[in-house]
């Protein structure tokens, strides 16, 4: 498989803990670009819903009805979080990476209008939502909560293809059955813990980044890493630009309000006038440039999954942060710190998990800004030892944090939430410059906290809208 198909494919290994040392996570697969409002309930159920569609060519003429149900946090969450609309796209080969966000609605209206979809390789089939979507909310599966069952019948109400796929966070899905994706590479530089990356850049005199980025250049001959990491830059600067222009009634019923265009506005008018500015106006700035990605995400607009949908706006607003408020900020800089980045969220995807139906918000917004604080320490000019520290840092203080999003809508608290993340991730970076690398709770250590709070964690509490703010406030 080429290096373009992998990274389109969105599968990949869904074992909790890595063989060591192992194959990294990648750039492409822990940075996609696609549709809001989450990674795990949008992005991964319609790139599942694409496979399943995609195994039927050869049946297509004998299919006259699909179904899909729903377990997990998907069945609990998911009409909030767009699996539904993300599972019909899917099955009529729609990719979240390619699809046009403003062509979304009018290609579902036409789908809901007609009771029909078109599979990819042109056969129509009667589909109606209501009938043929369904929710369990009481079946469970060991492997991974969020679940869905694919199945395709003939006329006469015979089986002739049925899946099981899981979507692991990250847009990241697996196929039951599979102990993990077919992966046509084999990095020159392998680790599968933060120990044993930072052995590896003292033996090879790396920096984090550079061996990321030896990695990929052996890995994808022909193609320009650099590239990508360029243009995954573009599209949060893009994202975040778009969130600031934009203002109006978030989707979903909350009746919640954008705020970033207006905040962002006096902020700039602030710096306009003789009033005195405050010392903190520039966490403001980041604040507001986190909340503008995630009202992106809430309306379905285009993000990057960094590491999810849900935590979106924490790794594009510390990067913007660098880029217009730390002196000497440039392209390499901004290089240094996504590749740092992919790094830390590769070892915390491998060794815990980035999934909030999985884990709760720890290791959504946690990871998040782990990656985000390694990212800055590392453009800033930090040592490895540093680096590390920084991750540490960020994610020690989001240990145990829930995922209870209101009415299963990715705005609250979820949007406040990144705006939180991004700050703790500048703190956890400088914080950790000023001493000297020598700390006594390690980064692994921290993941494996995290990864065994999520386990304790009641389900309630993990992206199912049963607990927390999510039965306290109310949904309208």
């Amino acid at each position: 498989m080429s290096f373009n198909a992998y990274a389109a494919s969105g599968v990949q290994r869904s074992s909790r803990k890595a063989s060591r040392p192992t194959n990294p996570v990648g750039l492409t697969e822990l940075f996609k670009i696609g549709i809001g409002p989450s990674s795990s309930h949008t992005v991964g159920p319609m790139l599942a819903a694409g496979n399943f569609a995609r195994t039927l060519h050869g049946l297509e003429s004998r299919v006259a009805r699909l179904t899909v149900i729903l377990y997990g946090s998907l069945a609990w969450t998911g009409t909030g979080h767009g699996t539904d609309r993300a599972i019909i796209l899917g099955l009529t080969g729609s990719r979240p990476d390619s699809i046009d966000p403003n062509d979304v609605e009018p290609r579902l209206a036409s789908i809901q209008k007609e009771s029909r979809l078109t599979l990819p390789g042109g056969q129509t089939v009667e589909f109606i939502k209501d009938r043929d979507i369904v929710s369990d909310r009481v079946q469970t599966f060991k492997r991974h909560p969020n679940a869905m069952r694919f199945e395709a019948f003939d006329a006469t109400g015979h089986p002739l293809a049925a899946e099981i796929w899981f979507s692991i966070g990250g847009g990241f899905v697996i196929r039951d059955g599979e102990e993990s994706a077919v992966r046509n590479w084999s990095a020159p530089h392998r680790y599968g813990t933060a120990a044993e990356l930072l052995e590896l850049c003292r033996n090879s005199s790396f920096t984090i980044a550079e061996l990321v980025l030896a990695n990929e250049r052996a890995n994808h001959p022909g193609s320009d890493p650099l590239a990508h990491v360029d243009s995954i830059a573009d599209a949060m600067f893009d994202c975040i630009k778009r969130g600031l222009s934009c203002d109006g009634e978030l989707p979903g019923g909350l009746k919640v309000r954008r705020r970033a265009r207006q905040i962002h506005q006096n902020l700039l008018a602030e710096e306009q006038s003789d009033k005195e500015l405050s010392p903190h106006r520039i966490l403001d700035f980041v604040s507001v440039f986190a909340m503008a990605v995630n009202e992106e995400n809430a309306v379905g607009g285009r993000v990057v999954t960094a590491p999810t949908n849900g935590a979106a706006g924490v790794i594009p607003s510390v990067l913007r942060y660098y880029r217009d408020f730390c002196p000497g900020a440039d392209q390499q800089g901004i290089r240094t710190f996504l590749l740092t980045a992919t790094a830390i969220g590769g070892i915390i995807k491998q060794n815990a998990s980035i999934s909030g139906a999985e884990v709760g918000c720890q290791g959504e917004v946690g990871s998040a800004s782990a990656m985000a604080a390694a990212g800055l320490a590392a453009a800033l000019g930090a040592t490895i030892e540093l680096i590390e520290n920084a991750a540490e840092i960020a994610m020690e203080h989001h240990l145990g944090m829930t995922c209870d999003p209101v009415g299963g809508l990715v705005q609250i608290p979820c949007i406040e939430r990144n705006a939180f993340g991004a700050i703790k991730a500048i703190n956890a970076a400088s914080l950790a410059m000023r001493g000297d690398g020598v700390h006594h709770v390690s980064l692994d250590q921290v993941i494996e906290t995290m990864r065994q709070t999520g386990r304790d964690m009641k389900s309630k509490y993990r992206e199912t809208s049963r607990g927390g703010l999510a039965i306290n406030v109310p949904n309208c």
